[in-house]
């Protein structure tokens, strides 16, 4: 006898669920299954783990909205994502994905700085 039989709302549930996501879900499962750790991946755990990434980006996105310069415009810039995780703590994490924007003169000019400090030791 089949679950489905057994409980004939829980897959309209299911599939309003998948309804609510806007992810691709084989694209999650591609990522999860690109780990050595991972070798069978759950429904229920691909279902979940879709939906809190699709929260995050959401919320990374609100937030960065929310504090950026392109409320005027209705915009969202990638300065502003960057400048979100620099400055709020939840997403101090992503400051090495999502490093500040700098011109090369401006690099080139940092790294001489630092070249110079080096050598007066």
């Amino acid at each position: 006898m089949k679950m489905s039989q057994n409980n004939p709302g829980k897959d309209d549930q299911a599939s309003s669920n998948k309804k609510n996501i806007s992810l691709p879900i084989s694209r999650v499962r591609l990522i999860m299954k690109s780990s050595p750790d991972v070798s069978n991946i759950n429904q229920d755990a691909l279902f979940l783990t879709t939906k809190a990434t699709e929260l995050f980006v959401q919320h990374l996105a609100l937030s960065s909205f929310n504090n950026g310069s392109g409320k005027g415009t209705n915009s969202l810039s990638y300065s502003d994502l960057a400048n979100t995780a620099e400055a709020t703590e939840t997403f101090h994490f992503l400051t090495d994905i999502l490093p500040r924007k700098i011109l090369a003169r401006d690099y080139l000019k940092s790294l001489e700085q630092m070249q110079e400090e080096e050598a007066d030791f």
